[in-house]
């Protein structure tokens, strides 16, 4: 660089339960009265009539199942859907408890699961939407907006660095740009990678999947290729990017591992890529990278669901393990030293540890005992 025991932070469970509540009780109240029903609807009543319709399905309670592990899974995808839906003051204020650093020149967030970072196609609600309104939270109204230093996936946590003016965002990208942050992320793993230590190196490029879902995916584009029983170097696409990841098991059972990932270049999907084609190690939740053919729920051994308590029909909903761990930013500007960034890993990733018999690095027990017992 989420999770079939983990749950979500009860602060944002009630931040967001009740002001999505609130949001979704209003929209869902008849946009047409007794009188106007008996008059012939125009093309506008009956799309509001549908509209409200459709918003009255979505809310109509579900039954709440009965297992504790589907139910955090249920909640951990209700709470992402949730999170689109929020008002933008209401997901301002849940980003500024989670910051865990700021000062003069940034402002650093934990970035939640199932968060985009940029808005396009089917996005109601992104971080750089509420910049102008986390940093009126934090400064006051007479702020100006905060800017993105870089991106993390959708469904990956973790480090997220912003800048408070628009010089030192651009320095801080050209830091990124120039491979001058250090950047650590962890993922769990299905599979042990072999060796238990190493660097992939191998650049990636974006394909087009053919089949009954046509789809576009990253895909590796080796450098080199078997032939005869040699080794033969082979024309590099022109529209292949060098990509080089360094990795690292920090735990690991008979068939899961944690590790820790090191990227010394920033390709799209590349820790996705790099581990599932690479090292035949797919990240724990990676619906899209676990198959190259098809786009279906990933499939996972008889032990690792019965360790998670989920059968595999529940599997679509596992989270992306995925989770931007720490960021060392050299110094900058009047800072003379070197800054080093931690997010905590989200509840979730900590239950997955434990279920799958992983544990995490003897200076980190701490944290999975506190997050463990919550």
């Amino acid at each position: 660089m989420a999770a079939p025991s983990g749950r979500v932070p009860r602060l944002w469970v009630q931040v967001f339960g009740q002001r999505v509540g609130g949001l979704l009780t209003n929209v869902s109240k008849p946009f047409c009265s007794a009188a106007a029903a008996s008059r012939p609807l125009d093309a506008q009543r009956l799309a509001e009539r549908l509209r409200a319709q459709k918003q009255e399905q979505k809310t109509k309670k579900v039954p709440v199942p009965t297992n504790p592990v589907q139910r955090r899974v249920k909640e951990l995808l209700q709470f992402t859907q949730q999170l689109q839906r929020v008002h933008p003051n209401v997901l301002a204020k849940a980003l500024s408890r989670g910051i865990v650093h700021q000062d003069k020149d940034l402002v650093v967030i934990n970035k939640p699961y199932g968060l985009p970072v940029h808005g396009g196609p089917g996005v109601q609600l992104c971080i750089s939407d509420v910049l102008p309104i986390l940093a009126k939270m934090l400064n006051g109204h007479k702020a100006e907006p905060l800017h993105l230093c870089h991106r993390l996936d959708k469904e990956t946590t973790g480090v997220m660095v912003l800048a408070r003016e628009k010089d030192m965002a651009h320095q801080v990208q050209e830091l990124f740009r120039t491979r001058q942050v250090a950047k650590k992320y962890w993922a769990i793993t299905v599979h042990i990678p072999v060796p238990s230590a190493g660097v992939v190196d191998i650049p990636i490029i974006e394909k087009v999947v053919q089949g009954q879902q046509q789809h576009h995916k990253m895909a590796l584009s080796p450098s080199y290729r078997m032939d005869n029983g040699k080794m033969v170097k082979v024309r590099t696409s022109r529209n292949a990017h060098m990509a080089v990841t360094q990795y690292q098991v920090l735990s690991s059972t008979l068939s899961s591992a944690l590790l820790e990932l090191q990227p010394v270049t920033g390709v799209k999907h590349q820790l996705r890529v790099h581990l599932s084609f690479g090292l035949d190690c797919p990240i724990l939740g990676d619906h899209k990278y676990s198959d190259w053919n098809r786009l279906i729920p990933q499939k996972l051994s008889v032990g690792t669901l019965k360790k998670l308590g989920l059968p595999q029909s529940k599997a679509r909903h596992i989270p992306l393990h995925l989770h931007a761990r720490q960021l060392i930013l050299p110094a900058l500007g009047s800072r003379k030293e070197e800054l080093s960034l931690v997010c905590k890993l989200p509840h979730y990733f900590v239950r997955s540890l434990s279920r799958l018999g992983l544990e995490m690095p003897s200076h980190d027990q701490n944290e999975a005992g506190h997050l463990g017992a919550q």
